[in-house]
């Protein structure tokens, strides 16, 4: 059992919720760290909060950082409409570099903590189709952070862990309920009202409700 420090990405949702119950698992020393970039659905953020105290991270902080200003996405333009159905491509709910601006400042955070790792719930089988949730992407912003950061010079390069990347929204689901996570308290849908409870018709929703039909296991989620 390891017990390093480790920078958890946290949005509220199934996934992250999970790779942060992982990581607590392998003895990690976790600080979550949630992003405020401006979404619509903000109640994620009070449930991420919610589930970093419930599942024993020693700190959750909000960072936040304006990617709504640029435009561009559904789920930051209240002009754009949040799809109910899947489309070919690259969906409107894709934002621009998120993941690059989120995997940024959590290196930010790892190097003053002096964590060796940054944990990150992305997942390349159930998802929108979203580039930066790739393994090529990620393998390439791990060698981005070795070449840029002191850490990674002096030879304490950061080690990106995405631990569900290759699993089904089943897989997931399953695992997370192993390790005691309450997905009842997680926000996932694009367009959850403010007390979090999800539309049930958007491309998140779909994806978490087949994952726990194909887990056999009831559907916690608060819906509309």
């Amino acid at each position: 059992m390891s017990q390093g420090r480790a920078v958890v990405l946290l949005s509220g949702g199934l996934d992250s919720a999970t790779c942060l119950a992982l990581a607590r698992a392998t003895g990690q020393h976790c600080f979550a760290l949630s992003i405020n970039y401006g979404q619509r659905h903000v109640a994620e953020l009070a449930a991420a909060r919610d589930i970093a105290h419930e599942l024993g991270a020693a700190e959750c902080r909000e960072a936040k950082v304006d990617l709504g200003q640029f435009g561009g996405s559904a789920l930051t333009d209240d002009t754009l409409t949040v799809p109910h159905a899947p489309s070919a491509g690259i969906p409107i709910t894709y934002v621009p570099a998120r993941n690059t601006v989120f995997l940024a400042l959590a290196t930010a955070w790892a190097e003053v903590l002096g964590a060796t790792e940054i944990h990150c719930g992305v997942n390349a089988v159930d998802y929108s189709g979203y580039p930066d949730c790739r393994p090529e992407f990620i393998a390439a912003f791990e060698t981005v952070a070795r070449l840029g950061t002191k850490a990674g010079v002096e030879g304490a390069a950061l080690k990106i862990r995405t631990p569900l990347i290759a699993w089904s929204k089943a897989e997931i689901i399953r695992r997370g309920i192993a390790l005691g996570v309450d997905y009842a308290r997680t926000v996932s849908c694009y367009q959850a009202d403010s007390d979090g409870r999800a539309c049930g018709n958007c491309d998140a929703c779909r994806l978490r409700r087949d994952g726990f039909i194909a887990a056999g296991v009831i559907d916690p989620t608060r819906y509309q």
